[in-house]
């Protein structure tokens, strides 16, 4: 292990090698500003503030032109790496690149309003769990399932266990690179790093989270989240 690292350590990996196209920007979407940041600086700096997270791994595209103009990409505590075709992939590469810490988190390059009292109460999960957990947020809207194909009506979808997934998700790292790797040569359908864990068996849990922890994935969401996220500082203030 590096001894710059210990066994207590948290590292994080941030794919940020998406596209984000229905964004319709110049840009993939996180590398939109809110105030004088990125949403990838934003997300970053929400997981560097607690103690625990010692390394971000970030993985970007091979022809990314992006990361290397920001500060970000010269901060001692971040690594980049290049990622792959899709999240899964680079999550993957993630978790490759690193060689310490027994627990990571995963956590979306475009969701920069992570509340520090969501992300310690995460945290805390690996005092109980061997199998780790995500944040999420219980549904509250009523759930409508569509017809095959059509914009229709099917039936109405009982809401009382769903959860809506969020990040970051947190989980020991062999355990994630292992069911990753299986994952993909399985050919299995992964969403996210949670849906490999629970296609090779495991149940990890639900910690329940903020609304306000938003992803940023349509235009109207960024004015959105730059409300929440000066919220989130006025209170960190305070």
């Amino acid at each position: 292990m590096n001894p710059l690292f210990s066994r207590a350590d948290v590292i994080a990996v941030v794919p940020a090698a998406g596209v984000g196209s229905r964004m319709q920007a110049a840009c993939p979407k996180q590398y939109l500003t809110i105030g004088e940041l990125t949403l990838l600086e934003h997300s970053v700096a929400r997981l560097l503030a607690h103690p625990a997270v010692k390394q971000v791994v970030v993985p970007v595209s091979n022809d990314d032109g992006w990361f290397a103009t920001l500060p970000l990409a010269r901060d001692p505590r971040v690594l980049r790496v290049t990622g792959g075709e899709t999240r899964a992939e680079s999550v993957l590469a993630g978790l490759q690149a690193i060689a310490h810490g027994e627990w990571v988190l995963v956590h979306d390059a475009a969701r920069p309003c992570l509340h520090p009292d969501d992300l310690a109460r995460l945290l805390a999960v690996r005092e109980h769990s061997h199998v780790g957990a995500i944040l999420a947020a219980p549904v509250r809207d009523t759930m409508k399932r569509a017809e095959a194909g059509k914009p229709a009506i099917a039936h109405t979808v009982e809401r009382e266990a769903l959860w809506h997934a969020l990040t970051p998700q947190f989980f020991p790292r062999a355990l994630l690179t292992a069911c990753l790797t299986r994952a993909l040569h399985e050919g299995a359908t992964i969403t996210d790093e949670a849906s490999a864990l629970e296609y090779c068996g495991y149940h990890p849990l639900l910690v329940s989270g903020r609304s306000d922890n938003i992803k940023v994935t349509r235009p109207e969401d960024l004015a959105l989240a730059a409300f929440y996220l000066t919220q989130i500082q006025l209170q960190e203030s305070a």
